[in-house]
């Protein structure tokens, strides 16, 4: 059993507490050191993707059917999608998941880096499309991915408002240390996933009074300019590394 896991199995039965003030100061110093650059990433990559994304939408349905897709009528709720619009956003919304995982947890080792004053470059964006982390997070994306659509599309299904999105929500929230613990604490998929609900259901409250913090912390990027969001956006990889280094820690070694 490795260290990470004596940790979770330690807060499993013992629990643990949580400062909200020290996870705070330490998520916003770790940011200011990350904003500027890992904005900048975000703002290129997302510009790429959504390129590649249209372009295979009128590649696949052709440019007729996919402005009427696009039709903001016709995407009020998922409801409104049928037959094959419906297999395209499931589909299109899956693979973007798959695709950016890794990305998004480069930000991770970003934040790792900035909090030990090492240097980082955008080849750190890049470090977990690479064995064997790529594989342990796209398996954990696919499964909280396919897992959450399914009990969203499902509770939709029933009418009652917004009860697909609470879910979703909830979801993601009960998860939200996976991949910290598959690029730091090196645990595969399923452990990582288990180990972010137990750890996540132990102190609720706290961490989710943390992440809302973050949450409207990086809203404020739309305030006068909304790309700004882009480099206010990070605050949420610098609370998500800074709740694994309080709760986990980190061992003297060096992170790979």
């Amino acid at each position: 059993m490795t260290t990470v896991e004596k940790r979770v199995e330690e807060i499993k039965s013992k629990g643990y507490e949580l400062d909200f003030g020290t996870v705070f100061n330490h998520a916003f110093e770790n940011y200011k050191k990350i904003a500027l650059y890992a904005g900048s990433m975000i703002l290129v990559f997302l510009v790429v993707m959504a390129i590649l994304i249209t372009g295979g939408f009128i590649l696949a349905i052709g440019m007729p059917a996919f402005i009427k897709m696009a039709n903001p009528e016709n995407l009020k709720t998922i409801e409104s999608l049928v037959g094959i619009n419906l297999i395209l956003y499931l589909g299109s919304m899956l693979a973007l998941g798959l695709l950016i995982g890794p990305f998004f947890a480069g930000f991770l080792k970003m934040a790792h880096s900035a909090d030990k004053d090492e240097a980082f470059t955008s080849a750190a964006i890049f470090e977990y499309y690479k064995a064997p982390y790529f594989l342990q997070i796209i398996i954990s994306s696919l499964i909280i991915s396919v897992f959450n659509m399914t009990i969203s599309l499902l509770l939709n299904r029933t009418g009652i408002l917004y009860l697909g999105t609470l879910s979703s929500l909830i979801i993601n929230f009960i998860t939200l240390l996976t991949v910290a613990f598959i690029v730091f604490g090196k645990l595969n998929a399923l452990d990582a996933i288990k180990a972010s609900i137990t750890v996540v259901l132990k102190n609720p409250i706290t961490i989710l009074a943390l992440t809302i913090t973050a949450f409207i912390g990086s809203l404020v990027g739309f305030i006068g300019c909304c790309i700004g969001v882009f480099f206010t956006l990070p605050i949420m990889y610098s609370m998500t590394y800074a709740l694994y280094n309080a709760i986990i820690g980190f061992e003297t070694k060096k992170i790979d």
